[in-house]
């Protein structure tokens, strides 16, 4: 129907009202209450709508609210369970959100000195082209130079002052093509879209190991999502079940004594991917995502690395010693505030004391997706494929080989997410689903956003109309991309 990817994409732009006026009748028709609309979705949280807070996280955060307590009494609480867990040798360190953990870490490990005397030299991390690799790669200038618009449309470049305020000084970042990944161009933004499913590990750990011995000069650590799944270019798992090219980048750390900066924005401690095993000198996580605290972000890593990102935050004592002060240091505007504390305590105790409880509901969410997804018309059913991850607390949907099987079903770009040309965000947002992760041909849902009780239980009746919703949308755009 279409010669060029490009005149698929600019039908579904032009075909976009006609698309947005049958899922709001998909909506009714599927019986999406008027009084839901707008207040579920296919997700825990995303940065612009953040998920709902169980009744006991919401009940320590009230407890404490009109408590005289200092905020080092929590800080030091929250050490306490994580070495309980991960062991005296590593420690954590509350902030605002992931993003200042990312900020924070990158500073503090990988840019170079500007104190003494002489010119300032650059320094270099590595990191694999990934999904989200605006987040973790956008701390350095990019190399090689043809990657330099990379991060332009993805919110990180707004004006001078997103340039400025992200980027570090004398800081490149190296971008490494994975091998086995696909970089095709699609969506209606018409960018390259990252596609990991076939992702080598061992392959793509050789090409990061030849960059490195290329920039040893300037080497000043890595960087990797800390994702499991298949769709973000990590399905490969040795015995126990961690990642293999993650494993083997914490290993080229280890052997140029560099840090490995692991962003597990959509991670969870204790039950998800373990820094020790990956050999990550930092784990950062969203808590407000999959693990059910209130808006923060949560630094886990090795006691060493951790002594000068505490130090930075200004929590690191009081002159001496190594018990938490909250002083004013060069990050202090990332302090997460009491509420944010008290809840993170809550929620890292219900990880620890109700993993299964946890497991349980993400495994109900895959059943309930498969289900559903069985409903799809036949035509392009086979192309979408569905697994679940606990380490993210999400179920995986991926079609990011169906167009190498002849199945032209369309790919947004990231770009397109921030553009609003997302048709199948954007579309669930019409139907009154708040949309959902679903460029670069892969799907994340969780649940929390108004599909679980103040238990933490999914609500089932809700989960599966959201779900609906998604089918019915993913069916009406491929009757508009000629699929049905």
């Amino acid at each position: 129907m279409f010669k060029n990817k490009y005149h698929l994409y600019r039908h579904l732009k032009q075909s976009m009202p006609k698309i947005f006026e049958e899922a709001k009748k998909a909506a009714d028709e599927i019986g999406i209450p008027q009084e839901w609309r707008g207040k579920f979705g296919l997700t825990g949280a995303i940065s612009g709508c953040h998920g709902l807070i169980t009744k006991e996280v919401d009940e320590a955060i009230s407890k404490v609210s009109r408590e005289v307590i200092p905020n080092k009494v929590f800080a030091d609480e929250i050490r306490d369970i994580v070495k309980d867990y991960y062991g005296d040798d590593y420690d954590a360190l509350l902030v605002s959100t992931c993003e200042a953990a990312l900020w924070l870490s990158f500073d503090v490990l990988v840019s170079p000195p500007f104190t003494g005397r002489g010119d300032k030299y650059r320094s270099r991390y590595i990191i694999p082209y990934e999904r989200h690799l605006h987040h973790h790669g956008g701390y350095g200038r990019p190399i090689p130079p043809h990657y330099k618009d990379i991060f332009a449309d993805r919110g990180c470049t707004a004006g001078e002052l997103g340039f400025y305020g992200k980027r570090l000084e004398n800081v490149d970042v190296v971008i490494v093509p994975m091998a086995g990944g696909r970089y095709s161009v699609h969506g209606i933004k018409y960018h390259p879209v990252i596609l990991l499913s076939k992702v080598d590990a061992k392959g793509t750990a050789a090409r990061i190991k030849e960059y490195a011995e290329r920039y040893a000069d300037t080497l000043a650590g890595f960087s990797s999502l800390g994702y499991d799944t298949v769709g973000y270019g990590y399905g490969e798992k040795d015995e126990d079940g961690t990642p293999v090219l993650q494993k083997k980048i914490g290993e080229l750390a280890q052997y140029y004594n560099v840090p490995y900066i692991v962003d597990n924005a959509w991670g969870v401690p204790f039950i998800g991917t373990d820094p020790r095993k990956t050999g990550a000198w930092v784990m950062t996580y969203s808590m407000d995502k999959a693990a059910g605290a209130p808006t923060c972000g949560l630094i886990i890593g090795r006691e060493d690395a951790m002594v000068p990102i505490r130090r930075a935050m200004g929590t690191h004592g009081d002159r001496s010693g190594t018990w938490s002060s909250y002083g004013k240091a060069a990050y202090v505007t990332f302090d997460p505030g009491k509420e944010s504390l008290a809840g993170a305590i809550a929620a890292l105790k219900a990880l620890r004391q109700k993993a299964d409880k946890f497991k349980a509901s993400i495994d109900k969410l895959y059943e309930i997706t498969v289900e559903e997804f069985s409903k799809l018309d036949s035509k392009i059913r086979h192309i979408f494929k569905i697994s679940k991850s606990y380490n993210s607390g999400a179920v995986e949907i991926n079609y990011d080989d169906c167009w190498e099987k002849g199945v032209s079903f369309p790919i947004f770009s990231i770009e397109d997410m921030y553009a609003g040309t997302n048709i199948l965000q954007s579309g669930t947002d019409v139907m009154g689903i708040i949309q959902t992760v679903a460029y670069d041909a892969n799907i994340f849902v969780s649940p929390g956003l108004g599909t679980t009780d103040e238990n933490g239980d999914i609500i089932e009746d809700k989960a599966r109309l959201a779900l609906r919703g998604l089918v019915r949308l993913i069916e009406i755009v491929a009757k508009y991309s000629g699929l049905i």
